[in-house]
């Protein structure tokens, strides 16, 4: 796949099923990830895999969570939580390791340095033939799941990012006219 399709193409699965990418795919996805930009050469992001078991533990960090947030949150609740990180056979977070106080580098630029890394997954995923989804939503925020993952106080969950093989297939990406979202100051 050359370079332009995979760009124009790429789109979110959500239906992912076993198995997990192998180490080899995992390397090459990672290597896209690192290529991300990086001002000052910080590296400002940080990985975290869940597969097997520690995806029931990401699905009870994410149950605590809801629990904290509303102690009377019913089982139905809680249960629904757990099985969140269920949807895929592997989860890559990606954590935006944030280092204070670096001039010419604010934090804003950090964290979307590891956005455009999470990105680098999903190009990465979709060149290798596999299913990819970035999600965030209020764990991503939650300072329980931030706890759990040892996050420091700048630190930033920017996504979750789910893995696996294709379980459907893809939709048709929406068209859109880039002269929409285009404006020249000539």
């Amino acid at each position: 796949m050359d370079a332009m399709t995979l760009l124009h193409e790429r789109s979110s699965m959500g239906k992912l099923t076993g198995p997990a990418p192998t180490p080899e795919q995992l390397d090459a996805i990672y290597r896209a990830a690192l290529r991300a930009p990086d001002h000052k050469e910080l590296r400002p992001w940080r990985f975290v895999e869940f597969s097997g078991e520690g995806l029931t533990r990401l699905g009870e960090l994410f149950a605590e969570a809801e629990y904290r947030e509303d102690p009377h949150a019913g089982d139905a609740v809680l249960d629904a939580a757990r099985k969140k990180p269920l949807r895929a056979p592997m989860i890559i977070a990606v954590i935006a390791k944030v280092t204070p106080d670096v001039a010419k580098v604010p934090k804003i630029e950090q964290v979307i340095s590891a956005g455009c890394a999470a990105h680098g997954i999903l190009l990465a995923a979709h060149a290798l033939g596999l299913g990819a989804m970035w999600r965030s939503g209020k764990y991503a925020f939650d300072t329980t799941v931030r706890k759990g993952l040892g996050l420091g106080d700048d630190d930033e969950v920017v996504a979750f990012v789910y893995l696996g093989q294709l379980g459907g297939r893809h939709k048709p990406v929406a068209a859109h006219d880039a002269r929409t979202f285009v404006e020249r100051w000539n």
